[in-house]
Protein backbone atom coordinates (compact mmCIF):
# COMPACT_ATOMS: atom_id res chain seq x y z
CA UNK A 1 0.00 0.00 0.00
CA UNK A 2 3.13 2.17 0.09
CA UNK A 3 2.59 5.04 -2.04
CA UNK A 4 6.07 5.54 -2.63
CA UNK A 5 8.80 3.81 -4.03
CA UNK A 6 7.39 0.80 -6.43
CA UNK A 7 11.45 -1.92 -5.69
CA UNK A 8 10.42 -5.47 -5.95
CA UNK A 9 11.04 -7.31 -3.14
CA UNK A 10 14.28 -9.31 -2.66
CA UNK A 11 12.20 -12.35 -2.90
CA UNK A 12 10.95 -12.00 -6.14
CA UNK A 13 13.52 -14.72 -7.83
CA UNK A 14 13.02 -17.48 -9.69
CA UNK A 15 12.47 -20.12 -7.73
CA UNK A 16 14.78 -23.58 -7.26
CA UNK A 17 13.55 -26.30 -9.60
CA UNK A 18 11.55 -29.08 -8.44
CA UNK A 19 8.77 -27.95 -5.36
CA UNK A 20 5.57 -26.84 -7.30
CA UNK A 21 5.27 -22.75 -6.60
CA UNK A 22 2.52 -20.84 -4.53
CA UNK A 23 3.37 -16.93 -6.43
CA UNK A 24 2.37 -14.33 -4.39
CA UNK A 25 1.68 -11.05 -6.21
CA UNK A 26 0.79 -8.07 -4.35
CA UNK A 27 2.02 -4.64 -3.03
CA UNK A 28 3.54 -3.26 -0.21
CA UNK A 29 1.07 -5.72 2.53
CA UNK A 30 3.15 -8.78 0.93
CA UNK A 31 6.58 -6.99 0.22
CA UNK A 32 7.32 -6.73 4.23
CA UNK A 33 7.32 -2.90 3.68
CA UNK A 34 8.59 -1.23 6.99
CA UNK A 35 9.30 -4.47 8.77
CA UNK A 36 12.09 -7.44 8.54
CA UNK A 37 11.12 -9.55 5.31
CA UNK A 38 11.61 -12.72 7.61
CA UNK A 39 8.74 -11.59 9.60
CA UNK A 40 6.47 -10.61 7.22
CA UNK A 41 3.49 -13.04 6.85
CA UNK A 42 4.56 -14.21 3.20
CA UNK A 43 8.03 -16.13 4.71
CA UNK A 44 5.60 -16.88 7.98
CA UNK A 45 3.34 -18.15 4.91
CA UNK A 46 6.45 -20.13 3.75
CA UNK A 47 7.42 -21.81 7.16
CA UNK A 48 4.38 -22.95 7.94
CA UNK A 49 4.05 -24.72 4.33
CA UNK A 50 7.22 -26.32 5.61
CA UNK A 51 6.22 -27.02 9.08
CA UNK A 52 2.49 -28.78 7.37
CA UNK A 53 4.62 -31.28 5.32
CA UNK A 54 3.66 -29.41 1.95
CA UNK A 55 5.84 -29.67 -0.82
CA UNK A 56 5.30 -26.36 -1.88
CA UNK A 57 7.79 -23.10 -2.20
CA UNK A 58 7.25 -19.72 -2.29
CA UNK A 59 7.86 -16.71 -4.40
CA UNK A 60 7.32 -13.24 -3.46
CA UNK A 61 6.68 -10.92 -6.53
CA UNK A 62 5.25 -8.32 -4.99
CA UNK A 63 5.75 -4.72 -5.18
CA UNK A 64 5.68 -1.94 -2.79
CA UNK A 65 3.44 0.46 -4.51
CA UNK A 66 2.11 -1.87 -7.01
CA UNK A 67 -1.35 -0.65 -8.34
CA UNK A 68 -3.66 -3.15 -10.37
CA UNK A 69 -2.26 -1.30 -13.73
CA UNK A 70 0.95 -2.50 -13.07
CA UNK A 71 0.05 -5.52 -11.64
CA UNK A 72 -1.69 -6.68 -14.64
CA UNK A 73 1.15 -5.00 -17.14
CA UNK A 74 3.66 -7.42 -15.53
CA UNK A 75 1.73 -10.46 -15.13
CA UNK A 76 2.22 -12.44 -18.30
CA UNK A 77 5.92 -12.31 -17.22
CA UNK A 78 5.64 -13.58 -14.00
CA UNK A 79 3.52 -16.54 -14.72
CA UNK A 80 6.00 -17.48 -17.47
CA UNK A 81 9.51 -16.91 -15.45
CA UNK A 82 7.73 -18.76 -11.84
CA UNK A 83 5.50 -21.27 -13.63
CA UNK A 84 2.91 -21.07 -10.59
CA UNK A 85 0.48 -24.00 -10.07
CA UNK A 86 -0.99 -21.09 -7.14
CA UNK A 87 -1.22 -17.23 -7.25
CA UNK A 88 -2.62 -15.18 -4.71
CA UNK A 89 -3.48 -12.45 -5.69
CA UNK A 90 -3.10 -8.99 -3.07
CA UNK A 91 -3.73 -5.87 -4.93
CA UNK A 92 -5.96 -3.03 -5.58
CA UNK A 93 -4.89 -1.31 -1.73
CA UNK A 94 -3.29 1.35 -3.75
CA UNK A 95 -5.78 2.05 -6.18
CA UNK A 96 -8.21 2.42 -3.13
CA UNK A 97 -6.31 4.85 -0.83
CA UNK A 98 -5.60 7.30 -4.50
CA UNK A 99 -9.24 7.05 -5.21
CA UNK A 100 -8.71 5.82 -8.92
CA UNK A 101 -12.44 4.37 -10.04
CA UNK A 102 -13.58 1.73 -9.22
CA UNK A 103 -14.72 0.48 -12.26
CA UNK A 104 -10.43 0.78 -13.29
CA UNK A 105 -9.82 -1.67 -10.53
CA UNK A 106 -12.54 -4.36 -10.78
CA UNK A 107 -11.42 -4.49 -14.84
CA UNK A 108 -8.24 -5.01 -14.00
CA UNK A 109 -8.37 -7.55 -11.25
CA UNK A 110 -11.28 -9.33 -13.69
CA UNK A 111 -8.47 -9.52 -16.19
CA UNK A 112 -5.72 -11.16 -13.92
CA UNK A 113 -7.66 -13.66 -12.64
CA UNK A 114 -8.88 -13.90 -15.87
CA UNK A 115 -5.45 -14.88 -17.29
CA UNK A 116 -4.42 -17.30 -14.37
CA UNK A 117 -7.15 -19.15 -14.51
CA UNK A 118 -7.03 -19.71 -18.57
CA UNK A 119 -3.50 -20.83 -18.06
CA UNK A 120 -4.83 -23.46 -15.57
CA UNK A 121 -3.53 -22.27 -12.18
CA UNK A 122 -5.61 -21.77 -8.96
CA UNK A 123 -6.17 -18.26 -7.71
CA UNK A 124 -6.60 -17.15 -3.90
CA UNK A 125 -8.38 -13.29 -3.87
CA UNK A 126 -7.10 -11.25 -1.21
CA UNK A 127 -9.47 -8.59 -0.26
CA UNK A 128 -9.34 -5.43 0.73
CA UNK A 129 -11.13 -2.17 2.36
CA UNK A 130 -10.94 1.46 2.25
CA UNK A 131 -11.26 3.31 5.51
CA UNK A 132 -14.60 5.28 6.52
CA UNK A 133 -13.43 8.62 5.55
CA UNK A 134 -13.06 7.90 1.95
CA UNK A 135 -17.00 7.55 1.98
CA UNK A 136 -19.87 4.79 2.38
CA UNK A 137 -20.21 4.89 -1.58
CA UNK A 138 -16.72 4.12 -2.69
CA UNK A 139 -15.63 2.14 0.18
CA UNK A 140 -18.76 0.19 -0.25
CA UNK A 141 -18.12 -0.11 -4.10
CA UNK A 142 -14.19 -0.43 -3.01
CA UNK A 143 -15.09 -3.86 -0.78
CA UNK A 144 -17.41 -5.30 -3.21
CA UNK A 145 -15.03 -5.60 -5.98
CA UNK A 146 -13.14 -8.68 -4.39
CA UNK A 147 -16.75 -10.72 -3.50
CA UNK A 148 -18.29 -9.99 -7.04
CA UNK A 149 -14.89 -11.10 -8.67
CA UNK A 150 -14.58 -14.46 -6.34
CA UNK A 151 -18.47 -15.15 -7.20
CA UNK A 152 -17.80 -14.37 -10.84
CA UNK A 153 -14.64 -16.27 -11.28
CA UNK A 154 -15.57 -19.20 -8.53
CA UNK A 155 -11.97 -18.40 -6.56
CA UNK A 156 -11.43 -18.73 -3.32
CA UNK A 157 -11.54 -15.67 -1.31
CA UNK A 158 -10.10 -13.80 1.88
CA UNK A 159 -12.75 -11.05 2.30
CA UNK A 160 -9.94 -8.52 4.17
CA UNK A 161 -6.63 -9.84 4.70
CA UNK A 162 -6.32 -6.95 7.41
CA UNK A 163 -9.11 -8.38 10.10
CA UNK A 164 -8.40 -8.45 13.57
CA UNK A 165 -5.43 -5.92 13.00
CA UNK A 166 -6.52 -2.74 10.59
CA UNK A 167 -8.72 -1.81 13.89
CA UNK A 168 -5.51 -2.56 16.17
CA UNK A 169 -3.32 0.85 16.45
CA UNK A 170 -0.63 -1.67 18.35
CA UNK A 171 -0.40 -4.18 15.32
CA UNK A 172 0.31 -1.35 12.99
CA UNK A 173 2.54 0.63 11.76
CA UNK A 174 2.91 4.65 12.58
CA UNK A 175 1.30 5.18 9.34
CA UNK A 176 -1.85 3.41 9.97
CA UNK A 177 -1.77 1.53 6.65
CA UNK A 178 1.18 -1.28 7.12
CA UNK A 179 0.65 -4.24 9.91
CA UNK A 180 3.79 -4.47 11.91
CA UNK A 181 5.70 -7.53 12.64
CA UNK A 182 2.85 -7.95 15.84
CA UNK A 183 0.23 -8.01 13.13
CA UNK A 184 1.83 -10.17 10.45
CA UNK A 185 0.97 -13.64 12.16
CA UNK A 186 -2.85 -12.83 12.16
CA UNK A 187 -2.50 -11.62 8.17
CA UNK A 188 -1.19 -15.63 7.73
CA UNK A 189 -4.64 -17.07 9.78
CA UNK A 190 -6.21 -14.79 7.53
CA UNK A 191 -4.40 -16.26 4.70
CA UNK A 192 -4.17 -19.65 5.72
CA UNK A 193 -7.89 -20.22 6.54
CA UNK A 194 -8.47 -19.75 2.55
CA UNK A 195 -5.66 -21.30 1.22
CA UNK A 196 -5.32 -24.60 3.06
CA UNK A 197 -8.96 -25.99 1.70
CA UNK A 198 -7.46 -24.78 -1.53
CA UNK A 199 -4.19 -27.02 -1.03
CA UNK A 200 -6.06 -29.70 0.03
CA UNK A 201 -8.69 -29.73 -2.68
CA UNK A 202 -6.00 -29.61 -5.56
CA UNK A 203 -3.36 -31.36 -3.96
CA UNK A 204 -4.63 -34.81 -6.10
Amino acid sequence: MCLSLALPSAAARAAPVGKPVILVYGDSLSAGYGIPVEQGWVNLLSLRLRQSGYGLQIVNASVSGETTTGGLARLPRALAAHDPRYVIIELGANDGLRGLPLATTRSNLDAMIALVAKQGRHVLLLGMRMPPNYGERYAGGYADIFAQLARHHHVALVPFLLAGVADRPALMQRDGLHPNEHGQPILLDNVWAKLRPLLHEHSH
